[in-house]
C-alpha cells in the first residue's frame, strides 16, 4: 500500500512537470509569434506550481517571464519593468543555487537593456511633468545598475518634483548612507574647424588633441552634491512637520556646508514655527553677519521675516538690500507689500468699532493711517517705475494700490501704462 502511495505521488508530480513544460512552450511559441499578452498567460496557468519544479524548469520558467513582461513595457505597459526585473532576479538566484548559469548571461543582458530603456522613459516622463513616474523608474534604474548612483540621485529630485516627499527622502538617505558625492569631472575642447568647445570623455579629447583637429583642452570639476543632499533631507524633514529630525538634519548640513548662509535661514525658520522665537532671532543675526553685503541673503532676511508677520524687521532687511542693489525689483515689491500688509492689519480693528462717536472718530484715525501706510507703499513703486518704467509687477501692484485708495486718477495712469 505504501509503495502504491509513493507511485501515484512521484506520477502526479510528472504529470505537473509536463504540464508546466507545455505552459512554457505555449509561452514561447506566443513571444515568437509577438503575442506577449498571450506568453503572460500561459506562463500565469503555471505560476502556482513552478516552486515544485527542478532549478532548470524553474529558470527556463523565469527567463520568459521576464521576457513577456519586458516585451509588454517596451510596448508601453511601464509596469511591467518592475515585473521583468522580479523575473530576472529570480532567473540569476535560482541558478546560483543550483550552479548552473545556462540561462543568466540572458537575464543580464536584458537587465542591461532594461536600464537603457527605463532611463529614456524617465526623462520622457519627466518632460511630461509625471515626476512620479519618472522617479520610479530612475529609482529601478539604480537597482538595475547600482554603480550608477546618479540615477538615484535624479530619482530623489523626480520625487520632489512629483511633491513625494516621503518618497524623495528615501531615496536622499539612502544616497547619503551611500556617502554619494556625485562630484564630477568634465572635460572639454575647442574644436579648430568649428572653434566651438566640445564635451568628451578624457581619452577621446586626449586623442584629438594629439591629432590636432581640437586644442585648448580643459579640465572642469563639478561641485560635490553631498551639502545638496544633506540640506534637502533637513528641508524635506521640515515640510512633514518632522522637526527633531530636521533640526539633525540641520546640523549635518550645515557641518557639510558652514558657509551656507540658507541653512542657516531655513533652520532660523523652524525655530520660529517651533516657537523658538529667541533662537530664531539669534539665527537670523548669524545670517546677517555671514554676509551683510549680499542682496539676495538679505532678501531673503526680509521674506522670511515678512512670512513670520515681523514686517518692521522685514522692512529693514528690504531697505537694506536696496541699498546694496537699489534696482533690486522684488526687494523693491515686497517693500511696498509690508506697508501695504500693515494697512490692511488695520481692517479688522476698523471694522469691529461701533456707531457711536468715539469709534467713529477712531475709524477716521485708523483709516487715515492705513491710507497713509498704502501711499508710502505706492511711493515706493513710483520711485521703482523711474528705472523700470514698463515692470508689469510693479505698475499691476500700483494699480491695485491706487485702487485701494479710490484715487481714480493715478488708478487710470496706471492702467494706460499697462495697456488696459
Amino acid at each position: 500500500m505504501k509503495t502504491k502511495v509513493i507511485l501515484l505521488l512521484a506520477i502526479g508530480i510528472s504529470a505537473m512537470g509536463f504540464a508546466q513544460k507545455d505552459e512554457i512552450k505555449a509561452a514561447e511559441k506566443a513571444m515568437k509569434s509577438g503575442d506577449a499578452a498571450a506568453a503572460l498567460a500561459a506562463l500565469e496557468s503555471a505560476s502556482s506550481s513552478i516552486g515544485s519544479a527542478d532549478e532548470k524548469l524553474q529558470a527556463q520558467y523565469y527567463v520568459d517571464l521576464g521576457n513577456a513582461n519586458y516585451d509588454l513595457a517596451q510596448k508601453g505597459d511601464a509596469s511591467k519593468f518592475k515585473n521583468a526585473v522580479e523575473a530576472y532576479n529570480k532567473v540569476i538566484a535560482v541558478e546560483e543555487a543550483s550552479g548552473k548559469t545556462k540561462y543568466t548571461p540572458v537575464a543580464r543582458e536584458k537587465m542591461g537593456q532594461m536600464t537603457a530603456d527605463l532611463i529614456n522613459a524617465a526623462v520622457e516622463d519627466n518632460n511630461n511633468k509625471k515626476y512620479a513616474e519618472a522617479a520610479e523608474k530612475l529609482y529601478m534604474g539604480y537597482k538595475l545598475s547600482p554603480r550608477d548612483t546618479i540615477y538615484l540621485y535624479y530619482a530623489a529630485s523626480s520625487a520632489v518634483n512629483g511633491q513625494d516627499y516621503e518618497k524623495s527622502l528615501e531615496y536622499y538617505n539612502e544616497l547619503k548612507d551611500l556617502g554619494y558625492d556625485g562630484a564630477d569631472v568634465t572635460y572639454t575642447a575647442v574644436n579648430i574647424e568649428t572653434g566651438e568647445t566640445e564635451t568628451m570623455d578624457k581619452a577621446t579629447r586626449d586623442l584629438y588633441v594629439k591629432a590636432g583637429t581640437h586644442k585648448d583642452p580643459k579640465e572642469e570639476q563639478s561641485p560635490s552634491k553631498k551639502p545638496e543632499i544633506v540640506k534637502n533631507i533637513a528641508l524635506i524633514y521640515q515640510q512633514l512637520g518632522q522637526n527633531d529630525k530636521a533640526l539633525a538634519a540641520y546640523t549635518d548640513a550645515r557641518a557639510e556646508s558652514p558657509d551656507d548662509v540658507n541653512l542657516v535661514l531655513g533652520e532660523a525658520n523652524l525655530y520660529y514655527t517651533m516657537g523658538d522665537k529667541d533662537k530664531f532671532k539669534e539665527l537670523m543675526a548669524e545670517a546677517s553677519s555671514m554676509a551683510p553685503d549680499n542682496p539676495d541673503l538679505l532678501y531673503n532676511i526680509g521674506v522670511i521675516n515678512m512670512e513670520q508677520g515681523n514686517l518692521e524687521e522685514a522692512r529693514a532687511a528690504y531697505i537694506k538690500a536696496l541699498e546694496v542693489d537699489p534696482g533690486y525689483i522684488n526687494a523693491l515689491l515686497n517693500l511696498s507689500t509690508t506697508y501695504v500688509n500693515e494697512g490692511n492689519g488695520l481692517i479688522d480693528e476698523m471694522n469691529a468699532l461701533g456707531s457711536s462717536r468715539a469709534d467713529i472718530a477712531k475709524y477716521d484715525e485708523l483709516k487715515e493711517k492705513k491710507d497713509d501706510l498704502f501711499r508710502e507703499g505706492a511711493k515706493v513703486l513710483e520711485e521703482a517705475l523711474k528705472s523700470n518704467p514698463g515692470n508689469q509687477s510693479v505698475l499691476t501692484q500700483l494699480k491695485n494700490i491706487y485702487g485701494a485708495l479710490g484715487d481714480t486718477e493715478n488708478f487710470m495712469r496706471i492702467k494706460k501704462l499697462l495697456g488696459e
